[in-house]
């Protein structure tokens, strides 16, 4: 929603749409062993001949020119934006999100901080500040002001030369002076209790802004927005959105002793649970015969074989004697006899 909300103040910006196409320039086609792409016209300057008009030119026009006719505001839905402001309203009620934010809170009475409302009437910087150091508010300030510093890149040439923290967001009902008092405090806002956004209650999306109210102010919440059970007074049909649980305090409910009293006991830690492994069936006989019970019957009969099949062996080469010796053939012994004649 924030980011939604932040892309409705932009301004549009784009090239000049002459850019780049400032030169007479126009391709020489083909058959000259060159690219087809524009180039500038002309003899005895480095100029001439120099491609044009192409985003790859030196000198051309960017790739796709920006318009000032881009879609820049996005629409919001009207429900979503006051959920937005009632959530980060109720979040800035919370110490814990406005300290994790940054805000110096340590010495304030209460969060949220609601004072007088006279001080809607101070017109006096001085004073402002005197009535923050008595609530113990001004730390922030002091901590924006520390803060201050030059901004990188090339937006300090471009009117937002500084950045700083945000500081606290003063609340008013009515202006009798409040807004000439506080407006020159470093990083200190001010805004009336029917104008509040979430840009101002969740800068950078972040809930959990520094809240200072007027009485008159918070007093008024309940007209403006109203309550789960009362339509509000000024946004027609709209009540306050149903909280999830009646008790956020979940830490109270779950250590209860209506709770307490169906639980499991917790379990030991002292058996430590581990991944079973992984074993390998063709390598592993276990895991094998976990898988396939017949491969035991299988293993036993290889297993029967394979000693058959060794005691055979045995048997065969104890039986066997000396070698005999082959008998030559009557046609054989002839032939050799013939051949080694003298």
């Amino acid at each position: 929603m924030y980011k939604s909300l932040s892309k409705n103040k932009r301004q549009p910006y784009a090239v000049n749409v002459e850019a780049g196409h400032q030169t007479s320039a126009e391709s020489w086609g083909t058959g000259r062993a060159v690219a087809r792409i524009p180039r500038v016209g002309g003899s005895g300057t480095h100029r001439a001949g120099q491609g044009a008009f192409g985003n790859m030119c030196r000198g051309g026009r960017m790739f796709a020119p920006t318009k000032v006719w881009r879609k820049w505001h996005v629409k919001t839905a009207i429900n979503q934006r006051r959920y937005a402001v009632v959530s980060a309203l109720a979040a800035s009620a919370l110490p814990s999100l406005v300290l994790a934010r940054g805000h110096r809170i340590e010495h304030i009475p209460e969060v949220p901080l609601v004072i007088a409302s006279e001080a809607e009437s101070i017109k006096k910087t001085k004073e402002a500040v005197e009535m923050l150091k008595t609530h113990g508010a001004y730390d922030d300030v002091i901590k924006v002001a520390n803060s201050r510093g030059i901004r990188a890149g090339k937006g300090k040439m471009r009117n937002r030369r500084y950045r700083q923290r945000r500081g606290p967001l003063v609340v008013y009902n009515e202006d009798h002076g409040i807004v000439r008092a506080f407006r020159n405090l470093p990083g200190v806002e001010v805004c009336n209790v029917r104008n509040l956004n979430v840009l101002q209650l969740a800068p950078g999306g972040h809930l959990g802004r520094f809240v200072v109210w007027t009485e008159s102010a918070f007093k008024r919440l309940d007209e403006i927005f109203g309550t789960p059970h009362k339509v509000s007074e000024f946004k027609t049909g709209y009540f306050l959105p149903t909280a999830k649980i009646a008790n956020p305090d979940l830490s109270r409910i779950i250590n209860s002793e209506e709770i307490q009293a169906i639980l499991r006991p917790i379990h030991s830690l002292e058996k430590e649970h581990r991944r079973p492994q992984k074993k390998n069936p063709l390598r592993n006989k276990a895991a094998l015969f976990r898988l396939n019970p017949y491969a035991r019957a299988l293993r036993a009969k290889e297993v029967e074989l394979a000693k058959e099949k060794a005691e055979a062996k045995a048997n065969k080469k104890a039986g066997k004697g000396p070698k005999k010796e082959k008998k030559e053939k009557a046609a054989a012994g002839k032939f050799t006899t013939t051949l080694f004649a003298p």
